[in-house]
């Protein structure tokens, strides 16, 4: 595996749903947003299927399994039921998060060197069935080396302190985030991991992150869908796509 390839976004959609689930009724829908992003440059989507069902819905990763042409980023937590969904909809990839039913978004990364004996095995038929499956972790060596250990052949990094840091003007901190986002993201890509980031990213936040050539995918959503409002979906990926391109080839 090479560093330095064209960086994928993944645009989550999953708060296109948070609107339409504040009114009730059919719209707007996920899936149209879903297909916007495609054409406006989206490298694949991403969709977390909460226990609670706060957003995304079963009946809107069954559509999204009918309708997509790009890859399908299945978010989940580490549940018998999810694990169920996911092997009966066998989606590209799913991406293994923590949750918490009161929090408001994911709140930091899955810990994953306190369960790795039942996360190994937890993993072991959704990577039989075919599907790559991703960790959401924390920037830390520990978590790293647990979740290459249980078989894991993506990291997506937390890039939510290293957000909120710089949203807060706490630039010191800022930059401790991001060089610990960097030396981790080579660590991982060191051990044969392919690297992704996101949480919070924004137009920004985004060109340090997306500088790092050993991160392969972007994922970012509630930026985009709250800029959708003001720009219209496609020209707010679009103009993230433009300025992940313009950091990658700088």
């Amino acid at each position: 595996m090479s560093a330095g390839k064209k960086l994928r976004l993944g645009v989550n959609i999953d708060h296109v749903a948070t609107v339409r689930n504040a009114r009730g009724g059919a719209y707007p829908d996920p899936l149209r947003a879903a297909k916007l992003a495609e054409e406006a440059g989206a490298d694949g989507i991403t969709a977390h299927l909460r226990e609670d069902r706060r957003h995304i819905s079963d009946a809107d990763i069954d559509g999204l399994m009918e309708v997509l042409t790009v890859p399908l980023n299945f978010e989940m937590a580490a549940t018998e039921e999810m694990q169920r969904i996911a092997l009966r909809h066998k989606p590209h990839a799913v991406c293994i998060v923590p949750e918490k039913r009161e929090e408001r978004t994911t709140e930091g990364g899955l810990e994953v060197a306190r369960e790795e004996n039942r996360l190994a095995h937890y993993l072991a038929p959704l990577r039989a069935a075919g599907c790559r499956v991703s960790i959401f972790i924390a920037a830390d060596k520990r978590q790293i080396d647990a979740a290459h250990r249980i078989g894991a052949e993506v990291i997506e990094l937390h890039t939510g302190a290293y957000c909120d840091a710089h949203a807060e003007g706490h630039f010191e901190a800022r930059d401790r985030e991001l060089e610990g986002l960097r030396e981790m993201s080579a660590y991982a890509h060191s051990l044969g991991l392919e690297v992704h980031a996101g949480h919070g990213l924004n137009y920004e936040t985004v060109k340090p992150v997306a500088a790092f050539p050993e991160v392969m995918e972007l994922n970012i959503g509630h930026f985009l869908i709250g800029e959708a409002i003001f720009r219209g979906l496609q020209s707010a990926i679009s103009e993230m796509r433009r300025l992940m391109d313009e950091a990658r080839d700088g």
